[in-house]
């Protein structure tokens, strides 16, 4: 139904100067597409709200409703006559409607709403359009798109996958944002998430593993949803799914691939995972299921590595440091690793290895083959 539109997009995309590979055309497409979608959301709570003959108020001001800039209407169809475009559009949205979102983030309740999600994603991405006519195309393109039904949000958030797979093998930073869904599934299929358990993921990237974990919790082996209550349904939306993201452009990705799967206001934190003090974490932080591939062979500051009790520059052995920590009694963790961790001889190795034998409950070693990552030119494990 929407193909056509996401490959129309991406044609828009590739002729604009501004836009130059495919980590591009995701960021700029994925800050269009959540204005979009947050405008069907607002029309869909005013119409509860009217069914209920209880006033609606409106999250976005009216001069920076989609309806009011992006794609203003008038008898139903395109007002093309009142619809900014060329230079006066791209004023508009770097000088007015980016600092106006932006904002909501001061002004925000607190992080778990809406409105804080809406000012952290304008304050980490800029428009990169320098033409206001290719913009001008690709609103009208997005404008096709609807978010109403379950299946339509189904069918936008598996284009929306591409789009990241593609961003994912397009460089050498690619796997920072793409693990291959197929491992995910594997690894979820393992650990069988619950409805009513706390899933989590501490470098979420893209939000693969969550998002494959909503689909476990959500959807039946052949497709067809699950039967489930309102109260399952309502604790899988808001209180199942949470992750963490050091890098700007993932954490948008992350927070746009959610709501695509139906999760509206996700739990997503924009942070350094690592910067936490694991002596400092409490039985109330803890999860039940972890699920992970974190970013390694980085070389973490002495200052990071003060919070971890095995002292080590790589990126990889404190995040296994973490999830071990933030992870239940008789909780269940799938984490991808480097497969030389199995071998090294240095302290850190060993001694992580001695604390997974000694306090943790090792199920299982899975050496997944070469390429499963595609030019990450390194083995993993699970």
């Amino acid at each position: 139904m929407f193909e056509q539109t996401f490959k129309n997009l991406d044609d828009v995309l590739w002729k604009e100067a501004g836009c130059s590979s495919e980590l591009d055309y995701t960021e700029q497409s994925s800050w269009i597409l959540f204005l979009k979608y947050l405008d069907d959301l607002e029309q869909e709570y005013e119409q509860e709200a009217e069914l209920g003959d209880i006033p609606y108020e409106y999250i976005i001001d009216a001069e920076y409703r989609w309806s009011t800039w992006a794609a203003p209407k008038k008898d139903g169809k395109p007002d093309r006559d009142n619809a900014k475009t060329g230079t006066d559009l791209i004023r508009f949205v770097d000088n007015k409607l980016f600092p106006y979102l932006q904002s909501f983030k001061e002004s925000a309740s607190s992080p778990e709403t809406i409105e804080y999600k809406i000012g952290e994603i304008f304050s980490e991405i800029k428009n990169k359009f320098a033409s206001g006519y290719s913009l001008r195309d690709a609103l009208e393109l997005v404008d096709q798109l609807t978010f109403g039904s379950q299946a339509e949000k189904h069918e936008l958030s598996a284009l929306y996958e591409s789009k990241i797979k593609n961003m994912g093998n397009a460089g050498r930073n690619g796997g920072e944002y793409y693990t291959p869904r197929p491992l995910i599934r594997a690894m979820i299929q393992v650990v069988q998430p619950r409805i009513g358990e706390r899933v989590y993921d501490g470098a979420c990237g893209s939000a693969g593993f969550l998002c494959e974990a909503f689909n476990y919790l959500r959807y039946a082996p052949d497709g067809s949803s699950r039967p489930l209550k309102t109260d399952e349904l309502d604790a899988l939306e808001t209180r199942t799914l949470y992750g963490k993201e050091k890098k700007s452009l993932a954490y948008v990705i992350a927070i746009m691939n959610l709501i695509l799967h139906g999760v509206d206001a996700p739990n997503i934190i924009h942070t350094n995972t690592l910067a936490e003090n694991l002596a400092d974490v409490q039985e109330k932080d803890r999860y039940h299921v972890i699920l992970a591939n974190p970013p390694f062979g980085g070389k973490e500051r002495p200052e990071i590595q003060q919070n971890f009790p095995i002292k080590t520059g790589e990126t990889a052995f404190l995040f296994l440091q973490h999830f071990i920590k933030y992870l239940k009694a008789k909780g269940r963790a799938a984490v991808v690793i480097k497969n030389t961790f199995l071998s090294n001889s240095d302290n850190a190795s060993k001694a992580l290895r001695q604390e997974l034998l000694e306090n943790c409950n090792l199920h299982t070693v899975l050496d997944c083959p070469s390429g499963t990552f595609i030019g990450a030119g390194v083995k993993t494990v699970v």
